[in-house]
């Protein structure tokens, strides 16, 4: 059985000292909480301080990026060993933001995949569509070609080691939100789609996450449906006692 996870993406939000309060405050709260996995993606700026600040909790730090080279002239980037070194554990790759605001691809996508589990990150990989393609009823191919395209060479053994959240475009810091329906369907699409392309095994071990204005309010009914293993929460997760309400609500029975 796959253990809920909950992440939560601050994207540009916090200051060290902000995000250190946060991670001290948040680890006190959850330090008892078993059957859920916590995962924090500060700035990189306070990626280091709030790893230390979690040191020896139950609550696991993200990159909210990384370049797929190790190293070299790369003016403004940070490489998978470097955020390794910062204390992290998981790297969010290819979320909306990235792809529409800095123009990823898929093929960018999958560059970087390959360096985040090449040095032992766990990725939690982005797919979803925008909402002229979801009104065109291209929801379901779009998330083949970025499946396709953004996992391509990866193994059976690496796709179970992967996170993906599935983000529709038109639900993020919208205050949209995907119904329950609409999210279980397109869940069971993207695991049926790694059932068939890389194994019954691989599409059991892998966890598939939503996000889209999750908050306290809906995260409940949303991960109800049973291929919903999570979340990856953005501005509800600043607030740490709305973000804790999240986590709780998530959790598996124990």
């Amino acid at each position: 059985m796959r253990v809920p996870l909950i992440a939560a993406n601050w994207k540009m939000y916090k200051t060290v000292a902000e995000a250190v309060k946060y991670v001290k405050e948040l680890r006190g709260l959850v330090k008892d909480l078993d059957g859920v996995e916590i995962v924090l993606a500060p700035p990189f700026t306070a990626l280091h301080a709030a790893a230390e600040a979690a040191r020896n909790s139950n609550v696991g730090m993200a990159a909210q990026d990384l370049y797929w080279e190790r190293e070299g002239a790369f003016t403004g980037e940070v490489s998978g060993q470097m955020i390794r070194e910062a204390g992290a554990e998981y790297v969010i790759v290819g979320h909306s933001e990235r792809r529409t605001l800095f123009g990823e691809s898929d093929a960018t996508v999958n560059r970087k995949l390959t360096a985040a589990l090449a040095v032992g990150l766990c990725p939690i990989g982005c797919i979803g569509e925008t909402l002229d393609q979801r009104e065109r009823k291209e929801t379901f191919d779009v998330l083949d070609r970025q499946i396709r395209q953004g996992l391509d060479g990866l193994t059976s053994d690496q796709i179970g080691q992967l996170v993906i959240a599935y983000e529709p475009v038109w639900a993020i810091g919208t205050g949209r939100t995907a119904t329950p329906q609409q999210a279980g369907e397109a869940h069971s699409h993207i695991r049926g789609r790694l059932r068939q392309w890389f194994g019954q095994e691989a599409a059991e071990l892998c966890h598939v996450i939503y996000g889209g204005s999750v908050k306290p309010d809906n995260a409940r009914d949303l991960m109800a449906q049973a291929d919903i293993d999570g979340a990856l929460v953005g501005g509800a997760s600043l607030d740490v006692r709305g973000f804790l309400q999240i986590v709780r609500g998530a959790r598996a029975p124990v």
